[in-house]
């Protein structure tokens, strides 16, 4: 009895602002049809133009890469480039039927909701890119610190099951999710709305953020605190063995360890800045802190600062090789 009254409360919630969604969208006063332009159907056209800037940059990063024959050498920022243009294709579609607002029926209706409605495809590609992201720190990783070791170790076949490995989290994670808590009422999809107890959003939510928000954050200042250790380390030892061009290898050490300071402050304080308001809109959700409902305008600005780290992401890691910029450049 209490699970039901439980369901059928979250699901009052989440009906009211569907409700509300659809009154300001089919009509009723000017003020309301104004409240839906400058409010939900704004943020999601923005968000909408965010993925059609995504698809455009990340098709270009991968032509460039190809063009300059770099895909093979870094098959990890191609892998990258290609969750990152997975996510925004299906951001696209996903907000343009929103928009549309189409009746969900029967089995065909179903599928929609849980593969493209619910934002399943957009999101597996969002938490395969942030598994990718930490594999490309650690390759990284490896290769400065450990150099030696890591031509041992990354052979070409690890590389490839990393790269598989992060389409396998965000498929598994996010397919299992969404059948979990998506369901259809009404010829409404209703996303990542419905879990059994108040126990269970909350360790959910918890333990989403902690993997794809805390651990990648961890692994980023971790591993780019070693790299920059290393490089130091290694430019005392040239300039000790190399008195007479000890003033060039100076420098150079220092144009290497200012590259690895920017790239570190790119990619760990835009990810962090870029995806604490989304990850805290889910924890107020969960926790609910304040009663709000997945998908209202709220979340749609959360999501749309959080995205534009999709669109920054490929040129901040793709156009450091000379190379893809020459062909950037043409």
């Amino acid at each position: 009895m209490t699970e039901e009254s439980s369901t059928i409360s979250h699901l009052s919630v989440a009906m009211t602002a569907k409700e509300i969604d659809n009154t300001q969208t089919t009509g009723g006063n000017s003020m309301t049809l104004s409240s839906s332009i400058g409010g939900i159907s704004l943020w999601r056209c923005a968000v909408i133009v965010i993925g059609f800037v995504g698809i455009a940059g990340n098709a270009l990063i991968l032509y460039a890469l190809v063009a300059s024959k770099q895909h093979k050498k870094h098959a990890l920022i191609v892998n990258q480039n290609a969750l990152d243009l997975f996510n925004s294709f299906f951001l696209v579609v996903n907000y343009a039927m929103e928009i549309r607002q189409i009746r969900l029926t029967g089995v065909l209706g179903y599928w929609l909701c849980i593969v493209v409605l619910s934002g399943n495809m957009y999101w597996i590609g969002t938490n395969g890119f942030m598994v990718n992201l930490a594999i490309i720190t650690v390759d990284r990783y490896l290769k400065v610190v450990y150099p030696v070791r890591s031509r041992k170790w990354l052979r070409p076949w690890v590389r490839y099951s990393a790269m598989a490995f992060s389409w396998f989290v965000g498929i598994a994670y996010n397919m299992l999710f969404t059948f979990l808590t998506s369901a259809v009422i009404d010829g409404v999809c209703y996303g990542y709305s419905f879990l059994g107890s108040y126990a269970a959003k909350v360790a959910s939510c918890i333990l989403y953020i902690s993997f794809f928000y805390f651990v990648i954050l961890a692994i980023f200042i971790f591993c780019y605190g070693r790299i920059l250790v290393a490089i130091r380390r290694q430019a005392r030892i040239m300039a000790s063995h190399n008195t007479t061009g000890s003033s060039i290898a100076q420098t150079q050490s220092k144009q290497i360890q200012t590259n690895v300071v920017k790239t570190m402050i790119l990619v760990s304080a835009f990810y962090a800045t870029a995806y604490l308001p989304v990850n805290a809109h889910f924890l107020i959700i969960s926790t609910e802190l304040v009663h709000i409902a997945y998908g209202d305008n709220s979340y749609h600005v959360t999501a749309f600062i959080a995205f534009l780290y999709t669109i920054a992401n490929p040129f901040i890691y793709a156009t450091e090789f000379n190379p893809v910029r020459e062909v950037l450049r043409k």
